[in-house]
């Protein structure tokens, strides 16, 4: 019988993995103040594949915000494959994330953006002996990250965190980095309303296809978001950021679609007002962030509560998967690695 017990165990362990991530970080402060100390950099530049990916496109917009520097993300394959239409001139900081660390396209790109010499190397992983742990000219490892899953969860999380920290302490936003550390009690804390929820969505028994939105930084999340309910569940789910979802996506709305809006604190009236269209066109909508049933803390930073919209997206497509009889541990045609040969 599918159960899920492996992506199940992995989506509620993220409060004490965010936690280990948080320590390691705080063991590798003054490190990685050096480190940005030592460079100047023209660009930045965020890549993976796939889930990390997604990261990369949530990363770079706050890492751009915060530092100043132009910063852009793009599929690793993009970076090995496509060089000159991804780089522009001067030196650059490149930012590999990779849970498992031997991603061929991850590899092949920072193996040739180091050969063209084109700046530094910043690794984030979670296994410490994999062949990209190796290439960095530092390189941050968080083993309490791994997961026997197929489907990224904690690993995503975990990593998308790092990010955040890292961006923080660069840009010497010590309040953000104190809302940071809070995290792990907030969502042990929300846990059970976020399974409280989802028994309530999934128990309407109306959602076949899924819409995920979200804009700026969110939209990386909200892509990382559907490709969780494309991946476990097999379901239709799509990503878009919030005002583009009328010019087009919004003519399949109607019943049996959901839309979950990932909600800023600083443009909700914008974003409420798709979802509230998408109610009137016939489609049930939940806004992450002003939903009372989710709780989160009216003056957490943005950025810090961008990282418990995860949690809830993830149970939500996990009890789908269950929901069709599928296991979500054994999601179809994927593997943990992606090697070319």
């Amino acid at each position: 019988m599918a159960d899920g017990r492996y992506t199940r165990e992995e989506i509620f362990s993220q409060p004490e993995s965010w936690a280990a991530g948080l320590r390691r970080l705080n063991e590798q402060r003054e490190a990685l103040l050096r480190f940005r100390d030592d460079g100047d950099y023209a660009q930045v530049i965020f890549t993976g594949c796939g889930s990390t990916y997604y990261l990369a496109l949530a990363a770079a917009p706050w890492a751009q915000e915060l530092w100043g520097w132009p910063c852009r993300a793009f599929p690793a394959s993009e970076l090995w494959l496509h060089p000159r239409a991804c780089y522009a001139d001067g030196r650059a900081l490149l930012v590999a994330l990779s849970r498992s660390g031997e991603t061929t396209e991850t590899l092949r790109a920072c193996q040739a953006f180091l050969e063209d010499g084109r700046g530094d190397l910043l690794v984030l992983t979670c296994y410490p002996e994999s062949p990209l742990a190796q290439l960095g000219k530092m390189t941050l490892v968080f083993p309490e990250a791994q997961e026997r899953s197929v489907v990224q969860t904690r690993s995503f999380s975990t990593l998308y965190l790092a990010t955040l920290v890292l961006t923080a302490l660069w840009a010497g936003e010590e309040g953000l980095l104190e809302a940071l550390r809070t995290l792990p009690g907030m969502a042990r804390e929300r846990l059970p309303r976020y399974v409280s929820l989802v028994a309530e969505i999934e128990g309407a028994g109306r959602s076949e296809r899924f819409f995920w939105l979200g804009s700026g930084p969110r939209y990386g999340l909200a892509c990382e978001l559907s490709l969780k309910m494309k991946e476990m569940s097999l379901s239709p789910s799509e990503a878009f950021h919030f005002l583009e979802f009328r010019h087009g996506p919004k003519s399949v709305v109607g019943p049996g679609v959901l839309v979950v809006g990932l909600c800023s604190s600083t443009h909700a009236s914008y974003e409420k007002a798709v979802l509230q269209e998408v109610e009137a066109l016939g489609g049930s909508a939940l806004a992450l962030g002003e939903d009372p049933r989710i709780g989160l803390a009216p003056g957490l930073p943005e950025a810090a509560r961008n990282v418990l919209y995860l949690p809830l997206g993830q149970l939500l497509a996990l009890e789908h998967a269950l929901s069709k009889g599928l296991d979500p541990d054994a999601p179809s045609h994927l593997e943990p690695v992606v090697r070319l040969r």
